[in-house]
């Protein structure tokens, strides 16, 4: 049963560091684990929250002291450990990494498990040589969380992007992020009988899966590389190996969970460098805590816009 309850503190699972939280924030996970839908929650009892923002209160850990500010970004919470939809949560010093300089309690949370997401993807796709200057780069899911900050990171590093979307009536919200074009999802996902198909995209940042997935792989030009990083369209994946062994595209497979805290602690560095704080601001709606299941059904249902951080204290 999925519910508000009060827990006492002697009940918080074990752990090195006990923190404050301040903002968690509304991922597709969390919109299924607060909806009680399956694939998230592992065991029970369990608090949601995949990610969470706040300050030390206690540590047993050389890592951390009372008074650092400090994020949590989904490394198994909400799943096997409890997570950040409560006032205190207790975990291990290797899960949390300091707040980057620059960068509020609050703008952490509208990164997030989806904008970390986002910046492990661009870091993926240059390790295949993609680079500012050539062909597009496509964005799907581009309205959701890893779309909208993966167009921020984009767009400032100079790439040329193209957003797909079902909402194109957010035409002025894609132009401010940086797209230079916005397609309707239903190309992507349209069925073909065709292996192959017209090539046009360098790159794509892909949060959608199914069918959009499929569509990509057939219009990825030669050398291209796709980092498949969400399932909100399906997991289900129908295509043929033409793309793969005649045009050399790269699937990149994106796990936000199993990373390492110095990995981590690098693609933070990324994204404060690479993430105009300005650009980001555009995408969050701050909410209060107790709204977080109604939203729940909204981020399922396509209905949330960028990113959604959850304000514990409201």
């Amino acid at each position: 049963m999925i519910a508000f309850q009060d827990v006492e503190r002697a009940a918080l699972p074990p752990g090195e560091v006990l923190v404050r939280v301040a903002y968690s924030s509304l991922n597709y996970k969390d919109g299924l684990a607060v909806t009680g839908k399956p694939g998230v929650i592992r065991k029970y009892p369990m608090v949601p929250g995949v990610d969470f923002s706040g300050v030390v209160e206690e540590s047993s850990s050389e890592a951390f002291t009372p008074g650092d500010e400090v994020v949590v970004t989904g490394c198994g919470t909400s799943e096997t450990m409890w997570g950040g939809y409560a006032e205190l949560a207790r975990l291990n010093a290797e899960f949390i990494v300091p707040l980057p300089k620059g960068m509020t309690l609050a703008q952490s949370m509208g990164i997030g498990t989806a904008g970390f997401t986002a910046m492990q993807a661009v870091m993926a796709l240059e390790d295949q040589g993609v680079k500012p200057g050539g062909r597009e780069v496509l964005v799907t899911g581009a309205a959701g969380g890893v779309g909208s900050v993966a167009i921020a990171i984009l767009s400032r590093r100079g790439y040329k992007v193209v957003a797909s979307t079902g909402r194109t009536g957010l035409h002025d919200y894609f132009k401010e992020l940086g797209t230079t074009e916005l397609i309707d999802r239903a190309t992507l996902s349209a069925p073909s009988k065709r292996p192959l198909e017209a090539e046009r995209w360098g790159a794509a940042i892909d949060s959608v899966g199914g069918d959009t997935l499929a569509g990509i792989l057939r219009t990825m030009a030669a050398g291209g590389s796709v980092a498949s990083c969400g399932l909100a369209g399906g997991a289900a994946l129908s295509t043929t190996v033409f793309p793969f062994i005649l045009r050399g595209v790269n699937l990149l497979g994106i796990n936000s969970v199993n990373v390492s805290n110095a990995r981590r602690r690098e693609i933070w560095a990324r994204i404060m460098r690479d993430l105009p704080m300005s650009l980001l601001d555009k995408t969050i709606t701050v909410a209060p805590f107790d709204k977080v299941i109604a939203l729940g059904e909204q981020i399922l249902a396509g209905k949330t816009r960028g990113r959604i951080v959850i304000n514990l204290n409201m």
